[in-house]
């Protein structure tokens, strides 16, 4: 995995960052990567991929520990899921939002951008 970034550095403007191979997920749907110093959880859901925070915002669990269905991410410690396209937590729960990165496939692997706000969902 490469966590150099190719672009301006972080907080000037989006950052886009190299995480590996598109074989870096396999037959998985989790998988713990790094960008730069973030460490993400990479995220397949169906024909979608993601990457998001690794640290549970609840508990600070590891979600590469958790599991990925119907569009939600499952916290392995609280069983909270979290939404893939907003964050958001699931009902009766009240923390922050999960944080979200966009991820490209290309030809030469997957691609996070980290923008100049912090996450993008």
């Amino acid at each position: 995995m490469s966590g150099k970034p190719i672009s301006a550095p972080e907080g000037k403007r989006p950052v886009r960052i190299h995480l590996g191979p598109l074989t870096l997920l396999a037959d998985r749907s989790l998988t713990p990567v790094r960008a730069g110093t973030r460490h993400l959880v990479l995220i397949r859901d169906g024909a979608r991929v993601v990457a998001a925070e690794r640290a549970c915002p609840h508990e600070g669990a590891d979600l590469a520990l958790g599991r990925c269905a119907a569009g939600r991410l499952h916290c392995p410690r609280h069983l909270a899921s979290f939404d893939l396209r907003s964050g958001t937590v699931s009902p009766g729960w009240s923390f922050r939002a999960l944080r979200l990165f966009p991820v490209e496939a290309a030809a030469d692997g997957f691609w996070v951008t980290i923008g100049l706000d912090g996450p993008q969902p």
